[in-house]
């Protein structure tokens, strides 16, 4: 009589643990698909707004917004930003950056290099890479070229007209208009 009591107690804990658990698996799987849909909403806005709303692109929207290009990045497009993220624009030293700010003229040309025409997103860009076995070419909106390639530690980097390279930090921010990745620094024509 005791081994059936306790057999009888076992199985209605089992029942209820196994019952909780799998309670708590649905209840993960309903939160894991809650902030999907919000990083889906970030597509609402263009490039600009996109980047204006977010602390690590806000410097670049603020540059944009200075040298005039707003209503350029507003048009439908699509674009790809290669974003420099606050770090990024926190390395320039502060009189080169006030001084841009201040001339629309010497700015723009440095924020266009940093926009192609089209939206690449990075399983877009992976395949141009292997397509490339291993490197591509972007063309900016000003028709400079933009050379992508992977470094030895397997990072996404984009070297400038002055060989200089930075490392694409962030994929795929998306907006109505394209498409936003960071960058680690600012790239010169």
């Amino acid at each position: 009589m005791k081994k059936s009591v306790l057999i009888a107690v076992a199985s209605l804990a089992i029942g209820f643990f196994s019952t909780q658990a799998m309670a708590q698996t649905q209840d993960t799987a309903k939160t894991t698909a809650a902030p999907a849909a919000t990083s889906t909403a970030t597509a609402s806005g263009d490039v600009v707004g996109v980047m204006a709303t977010s602390t690590n692109y806000a410097p670049m929207a603020l540059a944009i917004k200075s040298a005039q290009l707003e209503p350029t990045l507003q048009a439908p497009g699509p674009f790809t930003i290669f974003a420099p993220n606050d770090v990024a624009f926190s390395k320039l030293p502060k009189p080169q950056f006030d001084a841009l700010m201040k001339d629309p003229a010497k700015f723009a040309p440095i924020l266009k290099y940093h926009v192609v025409a089209g939206k690449y997103t990075k399983t877009d860009i992976i395949k141009a890479l292997g397509a490339g076995k291993g490197k591509a070419d972007l063309k900016t909106i000003d028709g400079q070229t933009l050379h992508l390639s992977v470094n030895d530690k397997s990072n996404l980097q984009i070297t400038d007209a002055k060989g200089n390279a930075v490392l694409v930090t962030a994929f795929d921010t998306e907006a109505s208009n394209g498409v936003i990745h960071g960058i680690n620094g600012v790239m010169m024509p």
